[in-house]
């Protein structure tokens, strides 16, 4: 393990130069011409490391890439995404910047050093000589926006996989992701009566009175002991101040940490019923991201990846984490699935956005070095 990481240290260069490329090839989700543009730059600095690149191409989203080195079957599959929540140009007033220790820049963290560790991870082992299984990187373009064109692929390949490892950012400090919430959203809509306020306020059945009323209830499902959170994000309503509203709309982001109380919550949400007479209820969405739960699997997992930090020197923490990523997908299917791997750092989807560069080498080893493991 002290190869992978004196190699991993001697490179660090490298490390923070694909880093730093990836981020300024911005590639907001929805921008397909600027993710491809993103994703050509990594293909081919994968290429370079020896993949077989192929690319999963999509009309209305950026195309995923698949890079692919040789080894014994079943695969480790390497997961993560190069799409950003931020906009174009926002570069300019965010630049890709090191500040001593600390490299800025829209997507660094969330999650572009992750993909820049998975190749120096490939490097440190050809350079080393050292055995691995198969490898298959999938980079996809669509996770920030709920992964509705990629989630197949990742499924499919998990499936062929012994173990997927998501190169997502660190928990604080470093540890490791072993457990995630399930995420869903819903979209609450009420009918009612349109009236005049004043003349006819009887006639009416109010849909904004009618969501008020739903909301208390749906406050009630929250349960920070058990990690469940339900919230009303976004009210909508109404069209004028002396008009009863005719319809109202409620946008509701639903999270837990277990299968069942993900099945709870939409079961409850479903079996809402109007309170008012002449209401009606549509209730639209489900949890589009199943709960990590951290199964016995997982934990051996873990435990090898923490074996692997002993021997590098360092010690490996394990936590949950309130927000889904791809590795979501693969864990519901049963394949082992670690989380985590990518960078040390902080501030996700935040202007204060940044890794720690000295951090960058041995995260590259520690996935070497399970790799090797594997």
């Amino acid at each position: 393990m002290n190869r992978l990481r004196d190699y991993c240290e001697i490179h660090l260069t490298e490390i923070l130069a694909d880093t730093e490329a990836f981020a300024r090839r911005e590639s907001p989700s929805t921008d397909k011409g600027a993710v491809d543009r993103c994703g050509e730059d990594i293909a081919a600095r994968c290429r370079a490391a020896g993949a077989e690149i192929r690319w999963l191409r999509r009309e209305d989203r950026g195309n995923h890439i698949l890079a692919s080195w040789p080894g014994h079957e079943p695969a480790i599959l390497l997961l993560g995404h190069f799409d950003t929540v931020w906009p174009l140009h926002t570069i300019a007033e965010m630049p890709v910047a090191r500040d001593g220790d600390r490299l800025t820049g829209p997507g660094v963290f969330d999650m572009k050093a992750g993909i820049a560790v998975a190749l120096a991870a490939m490097r440190a082992l050809k350079a080393n000589d050292m055995r691995h299984p198969a490898i298959r990187m999938l980079w996809t373009t669509d996770e920030e926006i709920g992964s509705a064109t990629s989630r197949g692929d990742i499924e499919a390949f998990a499936r062929l996989s012994r173990a997927v490892l998501v190169l997502e950012p660190s928990l604080p400090g470093g540890a490791l992701k072993t457990a995630r919430k399930g995420c869903g959203q819903y979209d609450l809509i009420v009918d009612g009566v349109a009236a005049h306020a004043g003349l006819d306020p009887a006639k009416g059945v109010s849909a904004i009175h009618e969501l008020a009323t739903q909301i208390r209830e749906i406050e009630q499902l929250t349960d920070l002991s058990t990690g469940v959170t339900v919230n009303v994000g976004i009210v909508e309503g109404g069209t004028r101040p002396n008009v009863v509203a005719a319809r109202a709309r409620a946008v509701i982001d639903a999270r837990a940490l277990t299968v069942a109380d993900a099945e709870r919550v939409d079961h409850v949400l479903r079996r809402l019923q109007p309170m008012r007479a002449g209401a009606r209820l549509t209730l639209q969405g489900g949890f589009e991201r199943p709960p990590m739960e951290r199964s016995p699997e997982i934990e051996r997992l873990f435990e090898l990846a923490r074996d692997v930090a002993g021997e590098l020197g360092r010690t490996l923490e394990e936590g949950s984490a309130g927000g889904g990523s791809d590795g979501n997908f693969t864990a519901a299917l049963g394949v082992p699935t670690l989380d985590g791997l990518g960078a040390v750092g902080d501030g996700a989807h935040a202007s204060h956005e940044h890794v720690i560069v000295s951090e960058l080498p041995w995260r590259a080893a520690l996935v070497a070095g399970l790799l090797s493991r594997l």
